[in-house]
């Protein structure tokens, strides 16, 4: 069985190497010749999982026919801002029966698509039952590592979910499934958005008291705003809800947290960026919700003052007093 995976990011990387040494044929596609004999030669990812080898069962290239020809299973681990262009440039190389599974945790900013949709429009109507997403309290370095972990995979497709389910279970990576395809993709984007601001509370010292309110309260308007959007409720209870924001606003390895950190601290957000190996996927995330929220008619109070600090220049010092309820004596 041969799995292709569509992106060199740390999160395919990480999966391809966890795949591969379940002894499946893994593909790992690059954009660029360059960056693919790179990762061939090394045979490790030194810019995101450095130390990490690659098992002999993982290979890379940048032909995007011989990524995808005869794969069971495709994988589109790119950022989700890219997520349209990349599946235009491999479309026609893949198989029109293959399951595709998107593992990026983000929402197209200028459409406030999930993945899930934007690979959709892209593939036709006739690829919609076969596509799945994923979400859940998963850091690639410790995927990669082989620590434990789970997940959720949602599909409109029993049978399709399934699959997909039997391809990516491993002894140390266990999966769960779900029916409810854009409960998990909400889930998995909007987390983002309350990481950045549990980080921007950590590094001004607000205290464990204040970040759990904070948590709690970004916990409900997320839900609030995934169920007018369409998403069950339930699903934030699970893996895919509450235990995927547990992990991103409390653990060092948060990309998003990190960045909160960061721009409390008093960086440039473009500073941020350009030193992160990885993109942060709740700036983005942020905006599109924040739109998604004033055309459903949901209030985001979190969420729109988030807004402001990342996108109109507001203080963050003032948009945390506001969001917290108390100055920080």
């Amino acid at each position: 069985m041969k799995v292709a995976i569509i992106g060199t990011t740390a999160w395919g990387t990480a999966l391809g190497i966890m795949l591969a040494r379940k002894g499946l044929d893994v593909a790992l596609w690059a954009r660029g010749e360059e960056e693919a004999e790179t990762l061939d030669r090394d045979r490790e990812n030194a810019a995101r999982l450095p130390g990490i080898p690659f098992p002999d069962g993982l290979t890379v290239t940048c032909r995007a026919g011989d990524a995808l020809k005869g794969a069971s299973l495709v994988i589109f681990a790119v950022p989700s801002q890219e997520m349209r262009r990349n599946v235009r440039l491999v479309r026609e190389h893949i198989d029109g029966n293959a399951p595709i599974l998107s593992v990026a945790k983000g929402l197209e900013k200028d459409s406030t698509k999930r993945m899930t949709q934007v690979i959709a429009e892209e593939l036709g109507p006739s690829a919609d039952k076969r596509i799945c997403a994923i979400s859940g309290p998963n850091f690639s370095k410790e995927i990669a590592q082989g620590l434990p972990a789970a997940t959720v995979i949602a599909a409109r497709d029993g049978a399709v979910v399934g699959s997909v389910q039997q391809i990516m279970d491993s002894p140390t990576f266990k999966v769960e499934i779900s029916d409810d395809l854009a409960g998990v993709e909400l889930a998995g984007a909007l987390k983002n958005v309350v990481a950045l601001g549990a980080g921007m509370l950590d590094a001004l010292g607000y205290g464990d008291n204040a970040k759990a309110a904070f948590v709690t309260h970004g916990f409900a308007e997320i839900t609030r705003l995934a169920v007018a959007a369409g998403a069950d409720p339930a699903t934030f209870s699970g893996l895919a809800g509450v235990g995927d924001l547990v992990a991103t606003c409390s653990s060092p390895l948060s990309r998003n947290r990190t960045f909160g950190r960061e721009l409390a601290s008093g960086r440039p957000v473009e500073e941020i960026r350009y030193t992160m190996t990885s993109v942060v996927e709740g700036i983005a995330t942020t905006a599109a919700a924040f739109r998604l929220a004033a055309d459903l008619g949901v209030e985001v109070p979190i969420t729109a003052q988030l807004y402001r600090v990342l996108y109109e220049g507001l203080d963050l010092g003032e948009a945390m007093e506001r969001l917290v309820g108390a100055r920080r004596v």
